[in-house]
Protein backbone atom coordinates (compact mmCIF):
# COMPACT_ATOMS: atom_id res chain seq x y z
CA UNK A 1 0.00 0.00 0.00
CA UNK A 2 3.13 2.53 0.93
CA UNK A 3 4.68 1.55 -2.47
CA UNK A 4 1.51 2.14 -3.79
CA UNK A 5 0.98 5.99 -2.12
CA UNK A 6 4.57 6.66 -3.26
CA UNK A 7 3.68 6.05 -6.37
CA UNK A 8 0.82 8.19 -6.70
CA UNK A 9 2.91 11.07 -5.41
CA UNK A 10 5.44 10.89 -7.43
CA UNK A 11 3.02 10.39 -10.70
CA UNK A 12 1.34 13.63 -9.32
CA UNK A 13 4.72 15.40 -8.45
CA UNK A 14 5.04 17.48 -11.82
CA UNK A 15 1.70 18.37 -12.30
CA UNK A 16 2.05 20.51 -8.13
CA UNK A 17 5.49 21.66 -9.36
CA UNK A 18 3.73 23.74 -11.86
CA UNK A 19 1.00 25.00 -9.31
CA UNK A 20 1.45 28.74 -8.53
CA UNK A 21 4.15 29.01 -5.94
CA UNK A 22 2.86 30.89 -2.38
CA UNK A 23 4.70 33.12 -1.68
CA UNK A 24 4.00 33.06 2.36
CA UNK A 25 5.85 29.79 2.37
CA UNK A 26 9.50 29.44 1.09
CA UNK A 27 11.01 25.89 1.76
CA UNK A 28 14.28 26.24 -0.20
CA UNK A 29 14.59 29.05 2.36
CA UNK A 30 13.89 26.28 5.16
CA UNK A 31 16.52 24.07 3.54
CA UNK A 32 18.92 26.85 3.71
CA UNK A 33 18.46 27.67 7.07
CA UNK A 34 18.30 23.83 8.60
CA UNK A 35 21.65 23.09 6.92
CA UNK A 36 22.95 26.82 8.31
CA UNK A 37 21.40 25.81 11.97
CA UNK A 38 23.25 21.90 11.79
CA UNK A 39 26.89 23.10 12.96
CA UNK A 40 25.52 25.31 15.30
CA UNK A 41 22.61 22.81 16.60
CA UNK A 42 25.82 20.00 17.01
CA UNK A 43 27.77 22.53 19.24
CA UNK A 44 24.88 23.49 21.95
CA UNK A 45 23.66 19.93 23.13
CA UNK A 46 24.41 19.91 26.80
CA UNK A 47 24.50 16.85 28.84
CA UNK A 48 21.83 16.83 31.82
CA UNK A 49 23.79 18.12 34.61
CA UNK A 50 25.35 21.40 32.54
CA UNK A 51 21.48 21.93 31.73
CA UNK A 52 19.62 22.08 35.15
CA UNK A 53 22.70 24.32 36.12
CA UNK A 54 22.43 26.52 33.19
CA UNK A 55 18.48 26.61 33.85
CA UNK A 56 18.75 27.62 37.24
CA UNK A 57 20.98 30.99 36.29
CA UNK A 58 19.37 34.67 36.14
CA UNK A 59 18.00 35.73 33.24
CA UNK A 60 17.73 32.11 31.59
CA UNK A 61 14.67 30.80 29.64
CA UNK A 62 13.60 27.32 29.84
CA UNK A 63 11.26 27.03 26.80
CA UNK A 64 8.59 23.99 26.62
CA UNK A 65 7.65 24.39 22.90
CA UNK A 66 5.02 20.65 23.44
CA UNK A 67 0.83 21.36 23.50
CA UNK A 68 -0.40 23.85 26.26
CA UNK A 69 -2.19 20.31 27.06
CA UNK A 70 1.26 18.29 27.49
CA UNK A 71 2.51 21.27 28.79
CA UNK A 72 -0.04 21.28 31.64
CA UNK A 73 0.09 17.30 31.85
CA UNK A 74 3.66 17.87 33.22
CA UNK A 75 6.46 19.95 32.64
CA UNK A 76 10.52 20.46 33.96
CA UNK A 77 10.65 22.69 37.16
CA UNK A 78 10.44 26.45 35.93
CA UNK A 79 9.91 25.78 32.38
CA UNK A 80 7.83 28.65 30.13
CA UNK A 81 5.81 26.94 28.01
CA UNK A 82 4.95 28.37 24.02
CA UNK A 83 3.53 25.62 21.65
CA UNK A 84 5.89 25.45 18.24
CA UNK A 85 2.35 26.12 16.68
CA UNK A 86 2.19 29.21 17.91
CA UNK A 87 5.26 30.53 17.41
CA UNK A 88 5.24 33.74 15.33
CA UNK A 89 7.33 36.33 16.08
CA UNK A 90 5.32 38.38 17.97
CA UNK A 91 4.89 35.72 20.44
CA UNK A 92 8.41 34.73 20.66
CA UNK A 93 8.67 38.50 21.98
CA UNK A 94 6.30 38.47 24.50
CA UNK A 95 7.68 35.00 26.40
CA UNK A 96 11.41 35.55 25.40
CA UNK A 97 11.57 38.94 25.39
CA UNK A 98 13.59 42.25 24.54
CA UNK A 99 17.13 40.17 24.46
CA UNK A 100 17.44 38.00 21.24
CA UNK A 101 20.68 37.19 23.00
CA UNK A 102 18.94 35.68 25.97
CA UNK A 103 19.64 32.34 26.44
CA UNK A 104 17.45 29.51 25.79
CA UNK A 105 17.02 26.19 26.92
CA UNK A 106 14.82 23.60 25.09
CA UNK A 107 13.97 19.68 25.66
CA UNK A 108 11.12 17.46 24.36
CA UNK A 109 9.47 14.17 24.47
CA UNK A 110 12.84 12.44 23.35
CA UNK A 111 14.55 13.16 25.96
CA UNK A 112 12.25 11.53 28.33
CA UNK A 113 12.96 7.89 28.48
CA UNK A 114 9.34 7.29 29.89
CA UNK A 115 7.40 7.13 26.80
CA UNK A 116 4.48 7.25 28.30
CA UNK A 117 2.17 10.90 28.49
CA UNK A 118 2.64 13.46 28.38
CA UNK A 119 6.12 12.77 26.29
CA UNK A 120 5.33 10.07 24.21
CA UNK A 121 8.38 9.19 22.05
CA UNK A 122 8.28 10.98 18.73
CA UNK A 123 9.78 9.75 15.05
CA UNK A 124 13.55 10.18 16.09
CA UNK A 125 13.72 12.62 13.00
CA UNK A 126 10.56 14.76 13.74
CA UNK A 127 11.77 14.81 17.29
CA UNK A 128 10.53 18.30 18.36
CA UNK A 129 14.02 19.58 19.37
CA UNK A 130 14.98 19.63 15.78
CA UNK A 131 12.02 22.12 14.84
CA UNK A 132 12.05 24.07 17.56
CA UNK A 133 15.61 24.90 17.38
CA UNK A 134 15.40 25.65 13.44
CA UNK A 135 12.60 27.95 14.54
CA UNK A 136 14.14 30.13 17.68
CA UNK A 137 17.25 30.30 15.40
CA UNK A 138 15.36 31.23 12.21
CA UNK A 139 13.26 33.97 14.01
CA UNK A 140 16.78 36.04 15.50
CA UNK A 141 17.49 34.02 18.83
CA UNK A 142 21.36 32.17 17.95
CA UNK A 143 21.78 31.79 22.40
CA UNK A 144 19.83 28.43 22.01
CA UNK A 145 20.86 25.19 23.49
CA UNK A 146 19.01 21.87 23.59
CA UNK A 147 18.83 19.13 26.49
CA UNK A 148 20.89 16.31 24.82
CA UNK A 149 20.90 13.23 26.92
CA UNK A 150 17.42 11.19 27.91
CA UNK A 151 16.07 10.99 31.35
CA UNK A 152 13.50 9.71 33.56
CA UNK A 153 10.94 12.36 34.97
CA UNK A 154 10.34 10.31 37.92
CA UNK A 155 14.00 10.78 38.55
CA UNK A 156 14.11 13.73 41.25
CA UNK A 157 17.17 15.49 39.81
CA UNK A 158 14.98 16.36 36.85
CA UNK A 159 12.49 18.35 39.21
CA UNK A 160 9.28 17.23 36.90
CA UNK A 161 6.01 18.98 37.65
CA UNK A 162 3.14 16.73 37.18
CA UNK A 163 -0.21 18.59 36.21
Amino acid sequence: MRIILLAAALAAAPALAQAPANPQIDYPGFQALTAAVAPQRAARLMPFDAFKAEAAEPGVLLLDARSKDAFARGHIAGAVNLPLTDFTAESLAAVIGADPDRPILIYCNNNFSNHRSPVPLKSAPLALNIQTFINLVGYGYANVYELADVVDFDDPKVEWVKG
